[in-house]
């Protein structure tokens, strides 16, 4: 790299200049007074830590995502992280041990291998909170409402809730008795919502003609709450868990209408984000202006389980950069700031007394700003204080 190029930032990485910081911080601090009036308790898990704990229970895609190293002090694989979900359920299950439900927050950077879309950041700040100990629906629809508020709070308007339910795709595929090679050629076309190979992993994978047909209709089944009527008829002969999954959805859904009921709800039946750590529930917010989901969550029950202990979880998370282009332009912080004289003319009483006064208008929230040589001419501000009867006074400019 040549001198010329040393200010450049890896793609994908950005530094976020005093106007954005200031916004990111007075968000983050908000939501987090937001999380604690709910009961949620904020933790704060390291930056990096042994991969054997750090990428248990979340997939393969987790694991893609993490920055990986060599512990110089133990010879062993560490990890920084690329998602706080495990760290908090290792908390939970393993430093906490408490009985019953736990609610945990936590705001912090993390770091991708590769964006997670096009124009994402790969060190997003993330913003999230979990609810461990209870498998009940009453916790789904708190971190759901808990979601949608995180989203209201940071200013984001016109919210779609896209509702999914693992459960439905998991009970049809063992069913089907696919093999793990069929299995994985359907997951993937699914996931990619194209209709040509969805089409073509059924009729090479699946030899049951009924089997087929449902496993085909699954892939149309997404749109208002219309879609649910619709897959009980479609998907009556399936087993059991699926017409109970699609009841969890209807219950959940009524529930978050009589709550939020601005709030537009999309159901998507075969809807596979997180599959491979997910249990049941998964969610996700969308938002005009937005290509991706501005936050998403789920169920992940027994994550605990290689911590010592299986616990029920669910939870959300969102990234506070991306909730950046949501927030209204406040005016500029130096807009109201109060400017010192510098203390070359003063004596040692009258720059006492100034120092004094200084600190207190800091101790009551003011921004007070010693003048430095040159910087009068250049700095923004509104007053300044001012030497009269040998009283120092705020005037305005």
């Amino acid at each position: 790299m040549s001198k010329a190029d040393r200010w450049l930032l890896p793609d994908g990485v950005e530094e976020l200049l005093p106007e954005q910081a200031s916004q990111v911080e007075i968000l983050r601090r908000k939501l987090l007074d937001l999380f604690s009036s709910w009961g949620y308790e904020l933790v704060i898990p390291p930056l990096i830590e042994f991969t054997d704990s750090l990428l248990v229970g979340l997939g393969s895609d987790v694991d893609i995502q993490t920055f990986k190293v060599v512990d110089q002090m133990s010879g062993r694989t560490m990890g920084i992280r690329a998602d706080i979900t495990a760290q908090t359920a290792r908390i939970d299950a393993h430093s906490l041990k408490r009985e019953g439900p736990v609610r945990l927050c936590y705001a912090g950077s993390v770091l991708h291998t590769r964006p997670k879309s096009l124009m994402a950041s790969r060190t997003p700040i993330q913003v999230g909170a979990e609810l461990y100990g209870d498998a009940g629906l009453d916790s789904d629809i708190e971190v759901i409402c808990l979601m949608l508020e995180t989203l209201h709070c940071s200013g984001v308007k016109n919210i779609t809730l896209d509702l999914g339910h693992v459960g439905i795709y998991r009970a049809l595929i063992k069913e089907a008795g696919l093999s793990e090679e069929a299995q994985q050629k359907l997951f993937d076309a699914l996931q990619r919502k194209s209709t040509v190979d969805i089409e073509e992993a059924i009729t090479s994978g699946i030899n049951d003609p009924e089997m087929a047909d449902m496993m085909r209709t699954l892939s149309q089944l997404n749109g208002d709450n219309s879609v649910l009527a619709r897959a009980k008829t479609a998907l009556a002969k399936a087993p059991g868990e699926v017409i109970a999954a699609i009841e969890v959805l209807e219950k959940v859904a009524e529930k978050i209408f009589l709550r939020m009921p601005s709030v537009r709800i999309y159901f998507d039946l075969s809807e596979l984000r997180g599959y491979h750590y997910h249990t049941g529930l998964v969610f996700s917010a969308l938002a005009p202006g937005h290509g991706q989901a501005v936050a998403n969550g789920g169920r992940y029950d027994h994550i605990g389980e290689v911590f010592g202990r299986a616990r029920p979880a669910t939870g959300f998370n969102t990234d506070l950069k991306a909730l950046l282009s949501y927030l209204e332009k406040g005016t500029a912080k130096d807009a109201s700031t109060i400017l010192a004289p510098t203390s070359d003319d003063l004596n040692d009483a009258e720059e006492l007394a100034l120092w004094q006064l200084v600190q207190r208008l800091r101790e009551e929230g003011e921004q007070v700003i010693y003048g430095l040589s040159g910087q009068a001419c250049t700095l923004e501000y509104s007053r300044n204080l001012v030497l009269s009867d040998g009283q120092w006074t705020v005037k305005n400019r």
